[in-house]
């Protein structure tokens, strides 16, 4: 005749093993739960994070549309103006006070810089001025969209800032050439 063990789990069949009163498994699973949800805090605001560079990105397309077909020149639209035309292309989570919008027009794509700007501060508040110069027919033109995310520390004190100020600066830049309008 076989002899069972009788120590451990391996004298109680999986259906008990719930109502097992050792608390091992209590004291296992308080083990992993912290880093477990630090794990996904992390993984949701990289998530965010990402989503809203693609939000911005979408929104430097669609307004790069009007430089680049002359309806902003045509309009005369002001910088503030054109802010608010790109800031109605971007979610509702996204503010608007926090988004800057940089035109340049360039002779050659050579001399388009696409270099990270750096963004100086006054009293936590971003002082830089931005050009808005969407230049003329067939001329090279930078369009540079940035904005100031927030960002909380999360867990273990993940997070994504790259700013002094705790946000993150999330920047879509395009370049392209003005279309030959006949005004």
């Amino acid at each position: 005749m076989k002899q069972r063990a009788h120590h451990g789990l391996a004298r109680l069949p999986l259906k008990h093993l719930g109502s097992d009163r050792r608390g091992a498994t209590l004291v296992e699973f308080g083990f992993i739960i912290i880093p477990l949800i630090a794990i996904v805090l992390a993984v949701v605001q990289v998530a965010i994070t990402l989503f809203t560079q693609q939000t911005l990105e979408t929104a430097t397309e669609k307004s790069a549309r009007l430089v680049m077909t002359g309806q902003n020149r045509a309009s005369n639209t002001t910088q503030a103006a054109f802010k608010t035309l790109v800031c109605g292309k971007l979610p509702s989570f996204v503010n608007c006070g926090d988004v800057m919008v940089d035109v340049a027009a360039f002779p050659t794509v050579a001399a388009a810089d696409t270099s990270t700007p750096t963004i100086t501060y006054t009293n936590g508040v971003p002082s830089n001025s931005w050009s808005y110069n969407p230049g003329s027919d067939g001329e090279i033109v930078r369009l540079r969209i940035m904005y100031l995310a927030s960002s909380a520390a999360g867990p273990l004190n993940f997070t994504v800032a790259n700013q002094p100020n705790g946000k993150r600066l999330m920047i879509a830049t395009l370049i392209f050439k003005n279309e030959t309008t006949s005004t």
